[in-house]
């Protein structure tokens, strides 16, 4: 009787479960783990691309002369695609920390990726966004953009270590720099709407047009200004890390708030100032406690000769 049912059921309606079916399921098992890694170590790096496939849709999209759009929708878009890169490139990082994942690879890739989005896709903007000035010398202060940003990389992917906390930066950081110029390029449609647009008060539509005709110069001096900072020895905080582990205090709340009510006030346009007051306020605070601390050094020593 048991050999028919073993003929006729199989080993397992028996009560032999078999090594083979033990196996099968480990091998199933074994896949599907290995599938989910392979994916796992794949994020960080589809992310990173990500950031470069944004940098060169924001530069096709800002010089493109078949799209119907007029020149400030363009830059716009432009200015759009660059803040989508710097979602990508906040996330990559996170990424592969938590997928471990982080090679020398991945930060290699990662600075060339943002060579392109925070170097080249914001010197295009400044070329299409200002036609006051000579062409050369539009065409130079774009170069220097671009130049700062690799250097900005460089120096930061060789004086970073693998122990680094990644809470601050010494120098702006290059996404920051970008963000600002493409700030500038999202504010302006919104800007131009309240300078035509019959709703608005007459002292409001004249200081937006002020601002329209003001930034085809401020731009690029703001550009040169972004440069400097980037190589600079400034100290500047890691808000996305910070945002991240929840290690915010005070008064850095306070600011968060301040920002969602104006940009709830402004739009678009409170988009630039934000990025300004993180650009020049820490660069602004050392400076101002520098001079403050060699006064009173100064005082110090001055007190003392006296008493002597």
């Amino acid at each position: 009787m048991s050999e028919l049912k073993r003929t006729v059921f199989g080993d397992n309606a028996a009560g032999h479960s078999g090594p083979d079916n033990g196996s099968g399921m480990r091998d199933r098992k074994g896949r599907k783990r290995l599938r989910r890694r392979i994916s796992l170590a794949f994020l960080p790096t589809l992310l990173t691309l990500g950031n470069a496939v944004c940098g060169l849709a924001a530069v096709s999209v800002a010089v493109s002369v078949n799209l119907p759009w007029p020149d400030e929708i363009k830059l716009f878009a432009a200015g759009v695609l660059i803040f989508a890169g710097m979602l990508f490139d906040a996330l990559d990082g996170s990424a592969a920390r938590m997928t471990g994942q982080e090679s020398r690879f991945g930060a290699e890739l990662d600075s060339l990726c943002d060579v392109i989005t925070f170097g080249v896709a914001p010197a295009v903007i400044v070329w299409r966004i200002s036609d006051v000035f000579p062409q050369k010398l539009s065409w130079a202060i774009g170069v220097l953009f671009t130049l700062c940003v690799l250097i900005r990389l460089a120096r930061f992917n060789v004086e970073t270590g693998e122990e680094d906390s990644h809470e601050g930066f010494e120098g702006l950081p290059s996404p920051a720099a970008a963000g600002t110029i493409a700030a500038f390029a999202i504010a302006m449609p919104d800007v131009a709407s309240i300078a035509t647009d019959e709703v608005y008060p007459e002292f409001a539509k004249t200081l937006a047009q002020g601002a329209l005709d003001a930034s085809h110069y401020v731009i690029p001096l703001l550009a040169v200004i972004l440069s400097y900072l980037m190589t600079s020895r400034f100290q500047y905080l890691h808000v996305f890390q910070q945002l991240v582990t929840g290690r915010w205090s005070t008064h850095q709340f306070g600011q968060a708030l301040f920002a969602i009510v104006g940009g709830f006030l402004l739009h678009w346009v409170a988009l630039p100032i934000g990025f300004c007051y993180y650009s020049f306020g820490p660069p602004v605070r050392q400076i101002v406690r520098r001079e403050r601390d060699v006064t009173c050094v100064e005082e110090k020593s001055s007190a003392e000769s006296n008493d002597e």
